[in-house]
């Protein structure tokens, strides 16, 4: 019998399984870590994003997987190339991780979060289940193969959606 692989996404990367392998990113802070999936072809891509958009690039050689406007179209293009046709997402993170005053510069992971939304309304993909916001970082891992993201908080265990 063979057992998954875990794949691991690091900060501002992205990747795609299939059953049965699954797929995890840690430190998620203002991070959201989306996953779009093909449940019927058992198929999930992720993606670890840092900022809510490419605008805000620095240098000549541009992290696409960074950012949400440049990450998402990526991540699609290959749940395409690797058959998905039918895609729902599950998001989590988007923390705020320090307290300001009221400058929205510093809001990144509402900032964030709101990117990622709009991104995956304008490729049609509905957001079926999300745990974003607070104060605390996440750890996410996501089976193609049942839909389930488990999500591990700092101070708060384990859940499920």
């Amino acid at each position: 019998m063979s057992r998954e692989q875990v794949v691991k996404v690091g900060i501002a990367d992205f990747n795609v399984v299939r059953e049965p392998n699954v797929i995890r990113t840690s430190g998620l802070g203002s991070c959201i870590g989306v996953v779009i999936y093909d449940l019927r072809a058992k198929l999930a891509g992720m993606a670890h994003i840092m900022l809510p958009d490419s605008t805000m690039a620095k240098g000549e050689r541009m992290k696409e997987a960074k950012y949400a406007d440049t990450a998402i179209p990526l991540l699609m293009e290959l749940l395409k190339e690797e058959g998905g046709r039918s895609f729902k997402a599950k998001l989590a993170g988007g923390a705020q991780m320090f307290q300001f005053s009221n400058n929205d510069m510093m809001r990144i992971g509402p900032r964030n979060l709101e990117a990622v939304k709009k991104q995956l309304k304008s490729c049609s993909i509905p957001v079926v289940a999300e745990d974003c916001g607070g104060s605390n970082g996440r750890t996410i891992e996501f089976d193609p193969s049942s839909g389930i993201m488990q999500i591990r908080t700092v101070n708060k265990g384990v859940t499920e959606i």
